[in-house]
């Protein structure tokens, strides 16, 4: 009485192909292209430049930890650095603690 007959319809439209599929994950495929440009690339250019300094350590630079200690190197081997901070006080780190490389007679300053 009030509900009235459905019939199937025939499909009239073509089958919309490669181009239905690329315009359904553009957006997504965009979304990755700027993360990758925005996020990962410049991480990844982070990661060179801190390896590079660590690499690039020698007796006499005047360095940052992590921890923010403040001091100069004086050995440097394979996996860790001896710091002086202070006239005769040492420190041994792991080479992955320095952060940052400090400008020759910073610690003068200080």
């Amino acid at each position: 009485m009030f509900i009235s007959n459905a019939y199937a319809q025939t499909a009239t439209a073509a089958d919309p192909g490669i181009m239905g599929s690329l315009t359904t994950f553009l957006p997504l495929i965009l979304m990755f292209v700027v993360m990758y440009f925005l996020m990962i690339r410049p991480q990844q250019k982070r990661q060179r430049e801190l390896k590079a300094m660590m690499d690039a350590l020698t007796k006499g630079d005047e360095v940052v930890t992590a921890g923010g200690i403040v001091g100069r190197v004086n050995k440097v081997t394979d996996a860790y650095v001896t710091i002086e901070v202070a006239a005769g006080t040492e420190i041994v780190v792991q080479k992955n603690a320095v952060t940052t490389l400090l400008p020759k007679g910073t610690l003068k300053a200080l």
